[in-house]
């Protein structure tokens, strides 16, 4: 198998619908040669279903990244699909969420703000370090964020969460760096997901899109996000890490 993941095994998180980036990473990654290994939380089901719309059948593994007895067995569970002597290539990191009270700035509770925090960013850094045996030298850890550079209508305090994520992807890369790992996000525009049907006011924040992405941004169509995270998810990036790669149509450069 050719392309540019040929012979790389990758863990993806996050798939929930066929509009999400997440799938369209997973898809694009095993039309690049990569095995795929994916992981869901809740309603394990309507993954799997999913799933069966990628181009080749992927196992699916529960994983709730707020439960420290998942992440504790993940690794073995890898194993399980992948042999004993496993080693993963790259772990897609696709997971946010925030309670309604996260998306009121003034009104939001230390509980809301924490939960969001926890699920969205620290996250970032339980699931590498749940598959750091896993691991090694030229591997690729690639999550998502939604540029936390400036404040967002109706973003509110996951826009802190993404923040962050930003932070804790740096010092995920300090600390992995020496072991050959990097560690990247891609700042993907606004897609109509079933994610962003959790976000109150999701239409007026994604229209900033309609007016002002240079290059044009379609809401409907993850596919551009999803290449861009196997772009960083290959060995094109060899001596790339703690990066933000903006893959939105241009809009985070743009002046008033």
């Amino acid at each position: 198998m050719s392309g540019i993941l040929a012979g790389k095994r990758i863990l993806v998180t996050g798939v929930l619908t066929e509009s999400s980036i997440a799938f369209q990473a997973a898809k694009v990654a095993q039309n690049e040669g990569a095995e795929v290994i994916l992981t869901g939380f809740g309603r394990l089901s309507l993954v799997e279903r999913i799933a069966k719309r990628l181009p080749k059948p992927v196992p699916v593994i529960e994983l709730d990244v707020s439960n420290q007895e998942h992440l504790d067995g993940l690794a073995d569970k890898v194993r399980e699909h992948l042999g004993e002597d496993a080693r993963l290539d790259g772990i897609v990191h696709s997971i946010a969420f925030g309670p309604q009270g996260a998306f009121n700035f003034l009104e939001g509770t230390w509980e809301d703000v924490s939960t969001a925090v926890q699920v969205s960013a620290y996250s970032y850094k339980s699931l590498a370090m749940a598959l750091l045996p896993l691991m090694g030298e030229g591997a690729s850890i690639v999550g998502l964020t939604f540029d936390a550079q400036i404040a967002w209508p109706k973003y509110d305090w996951m826009g802190v969460a993404k923040a962050a994520l930003e932070s804790t992807n740096r010092y995920l890369a300090r600390d992995l760096g020496p072991q050959g790992i990097r560690c990247n996000l891609v700042s993907a525009g606004p897609i109509k997901s079933m994610a962003a049907k959790s976000i109150p006011g999701f239409e007026e924040l994604a229209d900033v899109w309609n007016h002002r992405a240079p290059i044009g941004w379609d809401l409907a169509d993850p596919e551009p996000a999803g290449r861009g995270v196997v772009g960083m998810l290959s060995d094109f990036f060899p001596r790339t890490t703690g990066e933000i790669v903006h893959v939105d149509g241009g809009v985070h450069m743009m002046g008033a």
